[in-house]
């Protein structure tokens, strides 16, 4: 038994709070991935008449084949729920987001969300923050964010492709990866960063998840 069995275990369980007519915000990375493949077959068995918000390409087919009907965020005024991985989750159950590049789609998602459920295995959960906080900005506004980042007590550097070249997000922007070594105060910190020029989103989220589910080693999962 592995952390893919407790995730695959937990994405069933996390249909619970999927109703007939939901709006339902689909997150990107491992988790999303196996609550999207579970949610195409509840539908299918139940009938029901959802749509799906996706937060990325990469989602976006994973539902498109499963025969999820889906809608983009800004054709809806709200949100039902919506599921989504984490980088890191502290002890104050703040996340950080942005590993896989989508930290802006998925934060305006958990804006209009009335219930935030959040799916990570055990390796994800920490006392404070110790990995990189992304930063999704404007190219730009490059220089001036990288300025701004360390006043801040931080180190930014822009995430690159496997050759070198820069990774640009579904939006056209880019993003900066920004050691801040260890975060106590994340949203203080948080805050400070989008107060700063052409900063789009920072993967240290204000709203905090309503449900997170802790996938476990041995295959089992357990719910805080």
């Amino acid at each position: 038994m592995t952390y893919d069995d407790a995730i695959k275990a937990l994405s069933s369980d996390a249909l619970k709070f999927v109703k007939d007519d939901h709006v339902i915000g689909l997150g990107s990375g491992r988790a999303a991935t196996a609550l999207v493949k579970s949610l195409s077959k509840l539908i299918k068995l139940k009938n029901y008449n959802i749509r799906g918000v996706p937060t990325s390409l990469q989602i976006k087919l994973i539902a498109e084949k499963g025969g999820i009907p889906l809608v983009d965020a800004d054709q809806v005024d709200h949100i039902d729920v919506v599921f989504d991985g984490a980088d890191q989750i502290d002890s104050q159950k703040y996340v950080i987001k942005g590993g896989g590049g989508a930290l802006l789609r998925e934060n305006i998602l958990f804006s209009l969300a009335k219930k935030v459920v959040v799916m990570a295995d055990k390796t994800k959960f920490v006392k404070n923050f110790t990995r990189t906080v992304p930063v999704e900005i404007h190219p730009l506004a490059r220089n001036s964010v990288i300025n701004n980042i360390k006043k801040l007590g931080g180190y930014a550097q822009i995430r690159t492709l496997e050759r070198g070249y820069p990774f640009f997000t579904e939006n056209g922007n880019i993003i900066l990866d920004c050691d801040f070594g260890v975060i106590k105060n994340p949203k203080v910190l948080t805050q400070k960063i989008k107060q700063t020029a052409g900063v789009l989103e920072s993967g240290i989220f204000f709203r905090k998840p309503d449900v997170i589910y802790r996938a476990k080693e041995n295959g089992k999962f357990d719910i805080i």
